[in-house]
């Protein structure tokens, strides 16, 4: 039986059913947010650019939130040698995701038991994998850090598989070095949220009318970003590389 088709995930026009496509992106970036920081106060590992935050909060005066804002636009200037362009959705993504992760850490108390800490890592772990499927599902375009993936992947002719696993362990590693938290849950993280979002993902996505994002770069970002090129199983590759999750 042939497989059916993956879900359409180019980006869309801004103006595309606005009314339904812009309360499901501020949902889905909120929940995010909030994953991230039921991940951190589980203080089990987080995943990979979350382990950067966090060690950057160790080393400066910024918040978590603040950091991922920061580090966004930084990301954003080194989308110009390879031409993307940023969409609503990408700008989206750094100021919603900066908010509602500090709101999250604000409210959530620290030094809890194991298993409060367990049930905070499951718990965002599954957000976190729904909250993918239901900003990407938008519709509105990459966040900074997989429309960098997808531009460096264009840009190298090398796999998206390779440049993000490259991009994430690079990542990884300087959080880890910086004092950011390595564990289970970055573990845990790696292997459940491409299903999770692979799961979710066909009861969000807006199936639309067809149309292009204007502010997608020609070949890289109009795919969106290239993390959930990875989820599709072996020999199904998906029909556009979705909006990544940072």
């Amino acid at each position: 039986m042939p497989r059916p088709s993956p879900p359409p995930l180019t980006c869309l026009p801004l103006g595309e059913q606005p009314q339904r496509r812009l309360p499901q992106l501020f949902t889905g970036l909120a929940l995010y947010g909030f994953s991230l920081s039921l991940m951190v106060r589980a203080s089990l590992g987080v995943n990979p650019w979350s382990v950067l935050y966090e060690g950057l909060e160790h080393r400066t005066s910024l918040s978590f939130g603040t950091i991922s804002a920061v580090l966004g636009v930084l990301v954003l200037l080194l989308w110009i040698p390879l031409k993307q362009r940023p969409t609503f959705g990408t700008v989206a993504n750094i100021v919603v995701l900066a908010y509602s992760s500090d709101l999250g850490l604000a409210l959530l108390p620290q030094h809890l038991g194991l298993p409060a800490r367990v049930g905070l890592l499951v718990g965002g772990v599954l957000l976190n994998g729904l909250s993918v499927a239901v900003y990407v599902g938008a519709r509105f375009g990459p966040g900074p850090r997989d429309g960098l993936m997808t531009g460096a992947s264009t840009a190298t002719g090398h796999s998206l598989r390779l440049v993000r696993t490259l991009v994430e362990l690079t990542v990884l590693a300087v959080g880890w070095l910086l004092g950011g938290s390595v564990g289970i849950g970055t573990v845990l993280y790696a292997l459940a949220v491409g299903p999770l979002t692979q799961f979710f993902l066909p009861w969000f996505v807006y199936r639309g009318r067809g149309g292009r994002c204007a502010g997608a770069a020609s070949e890289g970002a109009d795919a969106g970003a290239g993390a959930f090129a990875s989820f599709a199983p072996p020999g199904h590759a998906l029909q556009s590389r979705p909006d990544g999750m940072l």
